[in-house]
């Protein structure tokens, strides 16, 4: 299909089987990103490969926008003010950090051919949910996100990073409203020099972070206090090996094993860490042969367990494979690439429908939240840093983190919305 003009963008040839925004944007690995609706009917054929909504993240120096058909990525971006360079120089510069975030190297529809041929529960959610490739996210707005999503929800995550922008950092550029889309203020995320003062601990409190706001604070306050460029010192750690790289991402307050390896997996281009959480461990016991019980304690022994095993079935890019798995288990997804049900076969839907993915069974109407190892890696320009015996686990967004203890306000809170859900 060819690709449609869309006005002020650029657009780069790119099938939605290498990148899906809708997916990749939405599965919980970056929070920051918003999705603002597109007015459709204007185009001159509405039935066109036209985008429906417009995607927006805001950079230090600039907000990129995207938009996505079947065929093609669209971007622009807004500065504050006329920038120095020309409009060639500026669009090839977010072109580059495209490219760089999106990994756009790495091949991603071979990487899903390969995994189908060994592994048959991988080839049949890989149609549903295609174009899931990890981001390569800034390694400071990383940590933070992930110190946010301890025992929470990828929601409430957002909702944690957005007050952070919000409240430390200064408005960039405003965009105006235009009818379907209110006026909107866009926040570059905070820097570690922003958030190390202890008055951000109280701050951060007051916004509902929680016990989460001390480690926030401690953490820009201890990177700031070792490192004169503490970014640059988080990026560094993507030269070094994974043992490496998690022995120092462990002395940050609020960063325990599964966390770190998230940031790892995420941020510092270690593609085989596998993160491990409740539904991934199921889908290890239930579908890849793993001898433990359905439900048990997570130990350190058992987390090494469940990463091992599904290294073993995915290889070296074996994180960029489970996050397809893990996007098709979250409830949030239960109606994702399934065609919209008439009324009259939504109305006849029964409750115990199962899922399209082969992980678990859900309620149709509910929306929420052993083969060898891979051939080399399947990257285009850029080797992956991988390595293989150090395949170790890692907490996702949406996962509590079992070494952080509620506070007792939020056990009851907990307690109170467990006894909700078991009303009949």
């Amino acid at each position: 299909m060819a690709s449609v003009a869309i006005p002020g963008f650029r657009s780069l040839p790119l099938s939605i089987a290498q990148v899906n925004l809708s997916a990749v944007l939405k599965c919980g690995q970056s929070f920051r990103w918003r999705s603002y609706p597109l007015d459709t009917t204007t185009t001159p054929e509405p039935e066109a490969d036209a985008p429906p909504c417009e995607w927006r993240l805001t950079l230090n120096d600039r907000v990129v926008c995207l938009r996505q058909t079947s065929s093609a990525l669209y971007y622009r971006s807004l500065y504050p003010s006329s920038p120095s360079e020309t409009t060639e120089e500026k669009e090839a510069a977010t072109l580059t950090w495209l490219r760089d975030y999106f990994q756009l190297d790495i091949d991603l529809e071979r990487l899903y051919e390969e995994w189908s041929q060994k592994d048959p529960i991988f080839k049949g959610v890989k149609d549903r949910f295609n174009g899931i490739r990890i981001l390569r996210q800034d390694p400071w707005e990383n940590v933070v996100s992930f110190i946010c999503s301890q025992n929470n929800h990828i929601s409430r995550i957002s909702s944690m990073v957005q007050n952070l922008c919000i409240h430390f950092s200064p408005t960039l550029l405003v965009v105006p409203g235009d009818g379907l889309s209110p006026e909107q203020a866009f926040h570059p995320f905070p820097p570690p020099e922003a958030l190390a003062d202890p008055s951000v601990d109280n701050k951060l409190r007051e916004l509902g972070f929680g016990y989460r706001a001390k480690y926030i604070q401690k953490t820009a306050a201890l990177l700031c206090e070792r490192h004169k460029d503490p970014q640059t010192w988080l990026k560094s750690l993507r030269t070094k090996s994974i043992e490496e790289a998690r022995e120092a991402l462990l002395e940050l307050h609020g960063v325990g094993p599964k966390v770190a390896d998230c940031i790892l997996l995420m941020s510092l281009d270690k593609a085989s860490i596998v993160p491990v959480d409740t539904h991934v461990y199921q889908i290890a016991v239930k579908h890849y042969g793993l001898r433990a019980p359905l439900k048990a304690n997570m130990n350190p022994v058992l987390y090494a367990q469940v990463a091992q095993k599904l290294a073993g079935v995915w290889g070296d890019y074996a994180g960029w494979a489970h996050s397809v798995m893990f996007t098709a288990d979250l409830r949030s997804f239960a109606d994702f690439g399934l065609p919209t049900p008439s009324p009259s076969a939504a109305a006849s839907s029964r409750d115990d429908t199962p899922s399209a993915t082969p992980t678990k069974k859900r309620k149709a109407t509910n929306a929420d939240t052993n083969t060898s190892t891979s051939s080399p890696p399947l990257k285009r320009d850029r080797k992956a840093n991988v390595e293989e015996s150090s395949t170790t686990i890692t907490a996702t967004a949406v996962v509590a983190d079992e070494t952080e203890s509620l506070t007792l306000v939020e056990r009851i809170k907990s307690r109170r919305r467990t006894r909700t859900l078991l009303k009949p």
